[in-house]
């Protein structure tokens, strides 16, 4: 927490005037932010550059936050800064360089955030959450089926700065896609903030995809006729795990979507309304997406509970065939203890014919009570 009053110390007089930037105080771990040593300079730093006219510029100027921004300034155009898991120490420069708040700040370093859409004087704060799909062999009950990970994207007047965290949702690939599209990037940073939007929305579409083809097989090993009593325990923890998952789906989704709207329908003086156009398909896709999420959560349940049905039936047809074969086995069991009994008096005890005339009596009543049973489908 020392990090955030720090930067309150040091971040609120420099709003005062976008332009002027003034330096931590002198008890500030950051004291040494002075024009000797560029403490934007940061090793997180994955890219930075200026984009004037739709294009970016090539200057060497440019190769620190700071430097980009003193060429925003002389210049125009706007400058975008790639982080990288940044730790405190390597922010707190650019966080006083671009005048960004502290809650913010502190959001964007320590992540684990909910996606949403906050707005702190001139700057726009967005949570994403990406979403990768992990390719697997086979589902099991112990199978990783996304990976998640958070980009953070501060989009001012004249800069965007993106914070990731986690191996995935590298954005190297839509700065080059972007790069050729100058028709877009001169719209300035909200163009930055759409495309981020539209990549991360995107990536959840072809993870949804690669759900449903999970959430098929599934269903298809659950109700197949193949399907034993020995697998069903298996099945229950797969649908499980996957529903766990699902759910890891779900809550990177549903909260994006009211940001999403916003961004589509309301006016924002840092969103140009060419690019607010374009957000509106954005939103269109993310809500498709949260229905498929909400649908996959609600087949789950099904699956699940189907399951459990198919696991009580067949502990039912096992308790039948059971109790059907403890029926037959009760006839010699009760002839057998009668003559088992020792009386001097009982019926045909010294007959001849009288101990086959007992063992076939037994199996006559022992078959007739089998076919009575198998008749009525219990054994």
């Amino acid at each position: 927490m020392s990090m955030i009053r720090d930067l309150r110390a040091a971040v609120r007089p420099s709003l005062l005037h976008p332009l002027r930037r003034t330096a931590p105080a002198a008890s500030s771990p950051y004291a040494n932010y002075d024009a000797t040593r560029d403490p934007t300079a940061a090793s997180a730093v994955v890219d930075c550059a200026v984009y004037r006219d739709g294009r970016r510029v090539d200057d060497r100027a440019c190769l620190t936050p700071r430097g980009a921004m003193a060429q925003v300034r002389e210049s125009g155009g706007f400058a975008w800064i790639g982080l990288h898991e940044p730790t405190e120490a390597e922010f707190a420069g650019i966080a006083v360089e671009f005048g960004l708040h502290p809650l913010a700040v502190e959001d964007a370093v320590h992540a684990h955030q909910r996606p949403k859409l906050e707005r702190y004087d001139d700057t726009l704060f967005t949570v994403f959450k990406t979403i990768h799909y992990i390719e697997h062999a086979e589902l099991t009950a112990t199978s990783e089926v996304v990976e998640t990970g958070e980009v953070m994207v501060f989009t001012g007047p004249d800069f965007v700065i993106t914070v990731r965290h986690g191996g995935q949702g590298s954005l190297r690939n839509l700065r080059h896609r972007l790069e050729s599209e100058p028709e877009l990037l001169v719209k300035g940073p909200s163009s930055v903030l759409h495309a981020i939007a539209d990549h991360v929305v995107d990536g959840y579409i072809a993870v949804a995809d690669a759900v449903e083809l999970d959430i098929d097989q599934l269903e298809i090993d659950v109700f197949s006729p193949a399907a034993k009593g020995a697998t069903r325990g298996a099945d229950t923890g797969r649908i499980y795990q996957l529903k766990r998952e699902v759910l890891e789906f779900k809550r990177a989704v549903t909260p994006l979507l009211r940001p999403m709207q916003l961004l589509s329908e309301r006016p924002m003086r840092l969103v140009d309304p060419d690019i607010q156009k374009y957000f509106r398909d954005v939103a269109d896709h993310l809500a498709r997406v949260q229905e498929q999420v909400v649908a996959f959560d609600e087949l789950l349940n099904s699956i699940l509970q189907a399951n459990l049905a198919q696991a009580t039936v067949a502990q039912n047809e096992d308790m039948r065939k059971i109790t059907s074969w403890a029926a037959i086995v009760a006839v010699p069991t009760a002839v057998c203890g009668v003559y088992g009994m020792n009386f001097d008096h009982m019926p045909e005890l010294h007959w001849k014919y009288g101990y086959p005339m007992v063992l076939g009596g037994i199996a006559v009543i022992c078959f007739a009570i089998h076919r009575t049973l198998k008749r009525n489908g219990w054994l």
